[in-house]
């Protein structure tokens, strides 16, 4: 898997579009200003999370002596089981939260902008494309879900108010198919890990 195949496999997982609508009781909540900067900042606390997993991953694993594989299948369960979360309860199960910023932003980060998932494919990054390459693929990931978070909350901060009210009702319906696309990927997990450790 080659650099523009892992940003792109990435960045699907991270999914910035659907991160912006479980986010966005939040944004109604604190304003555009406060809601960038706790985005920024859970940003930059997801980049260091999967940073450390992509280089040490593996070695953290083998010193626990844990197999990887059974990391691999167990954050399919959790992708599959939040999918099935966001097609049930759409919009219930969007985020509300609060506290101070660096709260807020720690809470985000972990477990909405980093997941079992999503760390086991930041580990596999690394695996294939060694500690400098899999950091530079990961903060690409990151900058682009995070100037993708900040467009979308401009664009419907700009919106005309009888455009909001149609962006947010339709919001639900995204939620929902954006659960069976995350389920395929956790599905997908699965099935490679139980391939990987038992064939």
């Amino acid at each position: 898997m080659n650099i523009t195949q892992s940003i792109t496999n990435f960045l699907v997982l991270m999914n910035p579009i659907a991160l912006f609508l479980y986010l966005l009781p939040l944004k109604q909540e604190v304003g555009l200003r406060k809601f960038i900067n706790i985005v920024a900042r859970a940003t930059l606390i997801s980049y260091v999370v999967y940073a450390v997993f992509a280089i040490f991953g593996e070695k953290l694993f083998t010193l626990l002596q844990i197999d990887f594989e059974s990391f691999r299948i167990f954050g399919g369960i959790v992708l599959t089981t939040v999918s099935l979360l966001f097609i049930i309860e759409g919009k219930a199960s969007l985020v509300k939260t609060k506290g101070a910023v660096n709260k807020i932003a720690a809470e985000i980060a972990l477990p909405f902008m980093v997941g079992a998932g999503t760390i086991a494919i930041s580990i596999i990054i690394g695996r294939q494309q060694g500690a400098m390459k899999a950091s530079f693929i990961i903060f690409i990931v990151m900058l682009i879900t995070f100037l993708s978070i900040w467009g979308l909350a401009l664009l419907r901060h700009n919106l005309k108010p009888k455009l909001k009210v149609i962006f947010d009702q339709n919001a639900d319906i995204l939620l929902r198919l954006n659960g069976f696309l995350i389920g395929a990927f956790g599905v997908n997990l699965i099935v490679a890990g139980i391939n990987n450790l038992f064939f």
